[in-house]
């Protein structure tokens, strides 16, 4: 491709941090390569054996986007959502400098905006806020994440912006139950990837090629993604 795959994405573990109103995934051993040796597979000079792994996760956990149902239940469920819509032209706004529990408004992505050099015209719009760097594994992470603001959110839509992207379980701070940007992300029929990593390593690249892709669940409200970003 000629290009640098930068990846963005959480790894999936057993009882990993999870938004203050998930269960953490389970991710255990199934079947391994001693415990099949006595299926008998393969040929006797040459036995074939195996592993798999059992996976129980909401769909909402680690690095993931959020389908319209999840927040409007007249909203599109995952699967029916355009495949299009979950890659793009995409620039990172460094947001560095709020602290955790900050506010990320409509002034904030002006100046991030012009320190990027990129006029954001239906761009993926990712903020890199140094949270998942300050805290991660801890479970601070899933309590001090900085807010987007709802101003914020119409900057984005007024943009253009179908979809933006944060570290941290949630666009919305976990210290009141107001969810005013997913609210407003539910009225203005946008939507975000949560739980991202390394975008620390996109801040100053301009534009780039974004891609994060979900699963086909039938009727699902979100759906973990294995997001990454081309240079």
């Amino acid at each position: 491709m000629g290009k640098k795959v930068i990846d963005l994405s959480l790894t999936v573990e057993d009882n990993m941090p999870s938004h203050k109103l998930f269960q953490s995934p389970f991710h255990i051993k199934h079947l391994d390569h001693d415990s099949t040796k006595s299926m008998g597979l393969g040929v006797p000079e040459d036995r074939m054996t195996f592993q798999t792994n059992f996976i129980g996760m909401l769909d909402h956990v680690g690095t993931h986007v959020d389908a319209f149902l999840h927040v409007n239940p007249d909203g599109a469920a995952i699967d029916e959502m355009p495949l299009e819509m979950f890659m793009g032209s995409a620039v990172c706004l460094d947001m560095r400098h709020i602290p955790d529990l900050g506010d990320i408004d409509a002034a904030e992505m002006e100046k991030a905006e012009k320190a990027a050099g990129v006029k954001v015209d239906g761009h993926i719009v990712l903020l890199c806020t140094g949270l998942h760097e300050r805290h991660y594994p801890n479970q601070d992470v899933c309590w001090k994440n900085p807010g987007l603001t709802v101003d914020a959110t119409h900057w984005l839509a007024e943009r253009g912006s179908k979809l933006h992207g944060v570290e941290g379980p949630s666009t919305d701070k976990p210290t009141d139950n107001l969810f005013a940007q997913h609210r407003a992300c539910r009225d203005l029929g946008v939507s975000h990837y949560e739980w991202l990593i390394n975008l620390d390593q996109l801040v100053g690249q301009g534009e780039f090629d974004f891609f994060g892709v979900p699963i086909k669940f039938k009727g699902g409200s979100g759906s973990p993604v294995r997001a990454f970003a081309l240079l």
